[in-house]
């Protein structure tokens, strides 16, 4: 097979360096689609994870690494928080809300730290048949 070359826009890596925190944010406003993004990151984590530039590998990770670690801490934390607020509703709040004051500012800065970067293109080459991310 003969090598050919791919050319990734700097437009799409730094879009790919933003897409977790984008789609965290969304998900944790709007709570009912937390349990589907909980599922659907752990895909989109890993594809991004394996993106030829660096910088959008690194966006990938700090932001999995704060979405996964909140989630991680709310089936730790999350019963004696529910059970602090007399649980129902209340509790729920707490549990949400400590969710959104974790992801929602702290993905807003890295998105706006990743649009202040210089996103040069770059050119790979790939065997026949093989994509590259872009």
């Amino acid at each position: 097979m003969s090598p050919t070359t791919q050319v990734i826009s700097g437009k799409s890596a730094l879009l790919q360096a933003r897409l977790f925190n984008i789609a965290s944010i969304t998900a944790t406003i709007i709570a009912p689609l937390l349990m589907l993004w909980i599922a659907f990151s752990i895909f989109l984590y890993a594809l991004i994870a394996h993106h030829p530039n660096p910088r959008t590998v690194y966006y990938n990770r700090i932001s999995g690494y704060r979405f996964y670690g909140v989630a991680g801490l709310m089936v730790f934390a999350g019963q004696p928080i529910y059970g602090v607020f007399g649980g129902g509703w209340h509790g729920l709040i707490a549990i949400w809300g400590i969710m959104v004051l974790v992801v929602v500012p702290m993905g807003l800065w890295d998105i706006v730290r990743a649009g202040r970067e210089h996103w040069e293109d770059i050119v790979i080459e790939t065997e026949s048949g093989e994509e590259a991310h872009g």
